[in-house]
Formats: structure tokens, C-alpha cells, sequence
């Protein structure tokens, strides 16, 4: 096998990857914050996860997978000034802050299925470790932290190389950060934010700074310590959590342990999902959904594709054009797939291990899956391999890229738009009299036929070379 190698962004180059215990790769993920439905930009950042992880396993490591829930302690802001994401929203809608965030947790791992991302080992919550964030913030609060009264507060300073995964003083990440009364730095960030009097909030605990909630970064401190240990193997995000939430990650880090390190050994970042205006951000007021592109009658899996058409590490374009490429390309390869498994075994032929390797080339140097997909497709259309071995070689690639091709049937790519109004029986019982019209030449009824199919949104495909017939 290939050498495998993953980008570091603490080291801003490309390291072997040696794990701390080969027989337990510990990774952890920033999840969401369950405020609202999850963009297609932050669902981005777990394909690129799964894919991390669907490779790792494929190259035989047992892995211990956290994906932190987020449902306190997320300011509007990137650092200190604003307010909680989960009570503006909360406050906004009229609703109980634990139900909004019971919802949109449900709804983003309804994402991740539809997506084919597999679970995590563990989906840790907030709000079951305020307890461990409070020992914790106990704990460094003499060496690292001040109090003033709107909270308790780390003092960057403290901390040797603060900002070094951002490369602040080159990328100027420390202008990002909102100006808080009495801050002895810009940089320095809140550990725990204690309730202004007469403050409303329906999520706030005792301390010893104050009835309060803990600040943003400290839950993932915190849980990844309690799940992985103080020193485990990769932690991964958005690009931009590289500016000042995994910084000051690696602040409290170091303060917790007095050390140096890290807490992780790599620390990889996926880029932007953009759209022609910019970057997809909730905050816009305006986002895609992957449920939108459901309701267009596009198969999750096509996103999947869209983002595997992409390095992870580079900026995605997102457009209904290209999204409409991935789901024709998604249909070719099913089609391949079928017509491989229904066509007898014949005599053997070369073999596939070529195939294979060339999979692990791609996806060991920093998972090039923009390399991988190519050799997929030399491979369904070699015919110096049997069918039997192009199938049996499909289980790597599904393991690997996680497209489920060696299952998909080309029924389940046909999506019923939200505004669909015939069901799948109508449509084949429609097109069935559409054959016979055809076959008696009577082409006025065959045609009558296809406008009230286009009416009730299903296109009829003539000559379509995969056979596909007809989509929704």
C-alpha cells in the first residue's frame, strides 16, 4: 500500500500519518450547532470527515470517532461579543431552547444518513458536560484566566505559541474578534459567560463565576479529553475553526496538561462550499438545505459525488448545474454497476488489483478523491477484467468513497420532487399505454401521453442511452 499521508494544518505541510496506537485511531469532529437545519456547506465538512474515516478503516485501523453536538454556547459572534446562537433563536421563534435543539439534532443526523456518513462512536451533547467544563475551567483558572463581570476569561499570553494553527499575526484572524470591557488582549476568549442581571436565558448553570453558560470552545476541550484522552490523533473542522475556535482549543489544551502539545497530532480543515455570491453562510439569512435538494428530486448521493468531485482542502463551488452533473454521473455509474451484475461471470480475466491500487494511490495522498473517481471508471468500463472481479473490486471503492454502487438500484435515484403529483404506479402504468400508442403508430396518443407525464412533472427520455426511460 501506499504511503498515507495527510495535510497538517498546524504544520501547514503534508506528514506521514503514524498513529499514537495503531490499534485505536481516536478522531475527533466539531459538530453543529443545532440552532436551524445544517447548509450544504457545513454538511461539506462531514462527507470530508467520513471520508477521512471511511479510509483510515479501509487501511485497517480501528477508529474511535467523536462528532461533538453543540447546543450552548455558540455566539453570533466568532468570540465574545453577541449572543448565544440557541437563545437568539429561541427568543426569536417563541419556542423551548431544549425542543430546538432536540429538533435540528435529529435533522442533521437524518442529513448524515441520507448522506451514507456513518455514525460516530459517540455524539456527545453540551449540555450533558457542564459539570466537566466547570472542573475544568477550575482548574486552569489561576494560571491562565481572569475574571471580570461578564465572565471568566483565558488569558492568551499564558499559553506558549498562542495562535499558531491560524498563523494570526500573517492572516490577520485576530481582527475577526469582537472587543469585550476589560480584556487584557483582543485575543483572550471566554471559558465561562456569566448572566448579565436581568438577563432572560433558558439554558444557564451555577459556578463559581456566576450563574452563567460555559463559552463555545470549552465543550470540545473538554469532550475530547473525556472520549479520546488528553493526546489522540486527528481532529478536523471547517477552515474556518482554524482561525480562532481551534486555537483557542489548543490554548486550553495546553493549559490543562501545563504542556506544550496540542491535544491532537493532525489537525485537518475542509474548505468553503461557495456560491456565486460568497461563502454559504447561515447568517445570510439565506441557505440550502440538503432536504432542499431533495425536494428538487436530486438523490442525496449526488451532493455526496458533488463533494468527492472536489479536494476536500480546496474552495467547492456550489450551483443546481453542477449538482445536476453529479446526478447524471452518479446514474451512469449505477447504470455500469447493473448491467456488470446482471451479465454472466465468462472466463476469468485480468485481474483488478491494479484497479485497487491505484484507489489507494489517490486516497493515501491526503484523500485525492478528484484521483479516485476516474479509476473508478476505467475500471467499470475495462473489459480486459470479468464482470465478477469489477464487482468484487466496486466493494473497495464503495468502502472507500461510500457511493453504494455495489447496492443502488437506478429506481432509487428517482426522487419525487416535493411538487410532484404522480406516483411511481401512474407513471409506469402511463408509460405501459405510451409503448402500446407507440407500437400501433399512434403517435398523437404517444404524444398526448408525454405532455400529461410533463404535466404531472415526470420527463419522458426517448433515446436516452442508459435506458433510464423516464425521471422525475
Amino acid at each position: 500500500m501506499a504511503p498515507l499521508t495527510f495535510y497538517n494544518s498546524l504544520t501547514r505541510t503534508a506528514e506521514a500519518f503514524r498513529p499514537i496506537d495503531p490499534a485505536d485511531v481516536r478522531l475527533y469532529s466539531c459538530g453543529p450547532t443545532v440552532y436551524h437545519y445544517a447548509h450544504l456547506g457545513n454538511l461539506r465538512a462531514y462527507v470530508f470527515t467520513d471520508t477521512l474515516a471511511r479510509v483510515l478503516r479501509w487501511r485497517g485501523y480501528p477508529l474511535t470517532h467523536v462528532i461533538n453536538i453543540t447546543d450552548v454556547g455558540h455566539l453570533t459572534s466568532d468570540a465574545d461579543a453577541g449572543d448565544d446562537k440557541m437563545e437568539a433563536r429561541a427568543r426569536d421563534t417563541g419556542q423551548d431552547i431544549w425542543a430546538i435543539a432536540s429538533h435540528y439534532t435529529a435533522a442533521f443526523k437524518r442529513n448524515l444518513d441520507d448522506l451514507n456518513i456513518r455514525p460516530p462512536a459517540h455524539f456527545p451533547l453540551a449540555t450533558d458536560h457542564i459539570a466537566e467544563m466547570i472542573a475544568f475551567g477550575e482548574t486552569i483558572e489561576a494560571a491562565h484566566c481572569y475574571r471580570l463581570d461578564s465572565g471568566l476569561y483565558f488569558d492568551v499570553s499564558t499559553v506558549p505559541d498562542y495562535g499558531r494553527l491560524a498563523r494570526a499575526r500573517d492572516d490577520h484572524g485576530e481582527t475577526r474578534i469582537d472587543p469585550v470591557a476589560g480584556k487584557r488582549h483582543p485575543q483572550d476568549f471566554a471559558i465561562w459567560r456569566t448572566s448579565a442581571a436581568g438577563e432572560n436565558r433558558q439554558m444557564e448553570w451555577d459556578s463559581p463565576w456566576g450563574r452563567g453558560a460555559p463559552g463555545w470552545h470549552l465543550e470540545c476541550s473538554v469532550m475530547s479529553r473525556k472520549y479520546l484522552g488528553a493526546a489522540f490523533d486527528i481532529h478536523t473542522g471547517g477552515i474556518d475553526h482554524r482561525e480562532i475556535h481551534h486555537p483557542n482549543e489548543i490554548a486550553q489544551n495546553q493549559a490543562f496538561c501545563g504542556c506544550p502539545d496540542t491535544g491532537a497530532t493532525f489537525w485537518m480543515h475542509n474548505n468553503f462550499l461557495v456560491d456565486r455570491t460568497g461563502k454559504m453562510a447561515k447568517s445570510s439569512g439565506e441557505f440550502l438545505t440538503l432536504q432542499a435538494v431533495i425536494d428538487r428530486g436530486v438523490h442525496p448521493l449526488a451532493y455526496r459525488l458533488m463533494c468527492l468531485q472536489a479536494h476536500y482542502r480546496s474552495e467547492m463551488e456550489f450551483s443546481w448545474e453542477g449538482l445536476a452533473a453529479a446526478a447524471v454521473r452518479l446514474k451512469r455509474l449505477a447504470h455500469a454497476v447493473a448491467g456488470l451484475r446482471d451479465r454472466p461471470a465468462g472466463p476469468p480475466g485480468a485481474g483488478a488489483a491494479a484497479y485497487r491500487e491505484r484507489l489507494d494511490a489517490a486516497v493515501s495522498d491526503d484523500l485525492a478523491t478528484p484521483r479516485a473517481l476516474p479509476v473508478l471508471d476505467e475500471l467499470l468500463a475495462d473489459k480486459t477484467v470479468s464482470p465478477a472481479d469489477r464487482v468484487a473490486a466496486l466493494t473497495d471503492f464503495d468502502a472507500v468513497l461510500g457511493l453504494d454502487l455495489a447496492t443502488l438500484r437506478r429506481e432509487d435515484l428517482r426522487v419525487r420532487p416535493a411538487g410532484a403529483m404522480l406516483g411511481e404506479a401512474d407513471v409506469a402504468s402511463r408509460l405501459a399505454e405510451r409503448r402500446e400508442a407507440r407500437a400501433a403508430k399512434d403517435f398523437a396518443r404517444s404524444d398526448a401521453i408525454r405532455l400529461a407525464l410533463a404535466d404531472g412533472g415526470v420527463e419522458v427520455m426517448d433515446g436516452d442511452p442508459l435506458g433510464w426511460d423516464w425521471r422525475l
